[in-house]
């Protein structure tokens, strides 16, 4: 007599209510939220012809030089202020539908320089933009980005238009692009002038480089975030001092394996979001906060991130630590950062999730 196969073991999801939870999102580039079908309009612009397809094809990236590939590509078509303006708006009202109330927004402005573009008239129609989303709840701050590769001279440009635009929306300063390509120590000037003149400092570590790249990051740059870091789980005493200083990780669990970062982390060919290391990260004391890096480009939102997090066998309470991380590691005064956490917790609370 035969017997009929078990049903299979339900998918772990998030609580029903989630979604309608506040949230914060803090590793997130402009650059890289332009949608498809935003770029046929962009490219429209410049007499190009490019179909929805065909950009997202361009997306689909194999490995983390297919994906800067494909930055500068898509990239290419931001010439001109109302260009930043449009995407603005699009990321604006995208995040809204994710019930983001805070964000803190990386900007490449070393390719602007690159592109000899006006910084300022761009960040101004970019600032524009934004401040109509804030009546309707999306609070947009702004981290001007150099690109670790084009070298410490221009990245020290890089930071003088973050210092001349601090008290305009801009809290942070960050270096991202590759890596492995320039000494981390080279930058150490660059940093000490920004935290000279109050600006935030994070930077892109640990995503393809080793655990030294996290640890060099902090105390070669001061680095109060770090952007990814997930080779920080390869060196228990790395995790120990995140730990202690309560130093977060801005983890991106899909663009980690589009980039092919976790697969490289983890050294081997083929990888799944069950390879990823947030849980043993937060599990060692490290604050983790949740983002989707460049959505548009690895075909995710916020939501989809947060869904990942029971598949990764995360419970409800440290789902919710997440969340709540986004508050706690942003760049704001205390007591604005309190009055997001209050509020969050008091949504938790109603939704029975506390």
């Amino acid at each position: 007599m035969s017997s009929s196969p078990p049903d299979p073991l339900p998918t772990p999801s998030l609580p029903s209510d989630f979604r309608t939870l506040p949230k914060a999102e803090l590793h997130l580039h402009l650059e890289g939220s332009i949608a498809p079908a935003t770029v046929v309009s962009l490219a429209a612009r410049y007499g190009d012809v490019v179909d929805e397809a065909t950009a997202a094809a361009r997306y689909a990236t194999p490995d983390f030089s297919a994906f800067i590939e494909a930055y500068i590509w898509v990239t290419s078509y931001l010439r001109a202020p109302e260009d930043y303006a449009l995407i603005t708006r699009r990321l604006a009202e995208h995040l809204l539908t994710q019930n983001v109330v805070y964000t803190e927004v990386t900007l490449s402005v070393g390719v602007m320089l690159l592109r000899k573009q006006d910084v300022e008239a761009n960040f101004r129609a970019i600032r524009e933009a934004a401040s109509a989303f804030e009546p309707k709840g999306l609070r947009m701050q702004w981290i001007f980005d150099a690109v670790r590769q084009f070298g410490a001279d221009k990245a020290m440009e890089v930071a003088q238009h973050a210092v001349d635009s601090r008290n305009v929306g801009v809290v942070a300063y960050g270096l991202g692009g590759d890596e492995l390509a320039v000494p981390t120590a080279d930058f150490r000037p660059v940093y000490e002038f920004v935290a000279a003149h109050g600006l935030r400092r994070l930077a892109h570590a640990g995503e393809i480089g080793g655990p030294e790249s996290v640890r060099e990051a902090i105390e070669l740059l001061g680095a109060e975030r770090i952007g990814h870091g997930i080779a920080t789980f390869r060196d228990p005493q790395l995790m120990a001092l995140l730990s202690e200083r309560s130093i977060p990780l801005e983890i991106c669990p899909t663009s980690n394996l589009c980039t092919g970062a976790l697969a490289r982390q983890r050294a081997l060919p083929h990888v799944s979001v069950l390879d990823h290391p947030l849980p043993q990260l937060l599990r060692s004391g490290v604050p983790i906060s949740l983002s989707t890096d460049d959505p548009a480009m690895f075909g995710t939102n916020l939501h989809r991130e947060y869904e990942l997090l029971p598949q990764m066998g995360l419970r409800t309470e440290e789902i919710l630590r997440v969340a709540a991380a986004g508050f706690d590691g942003a760049f704001l005064p205390p007591a604005e950062k309190s009055a997001y956490l209050t509020a969050f917790r008091a949504q938790a609370a109603v939704l029975g999730l506390l």
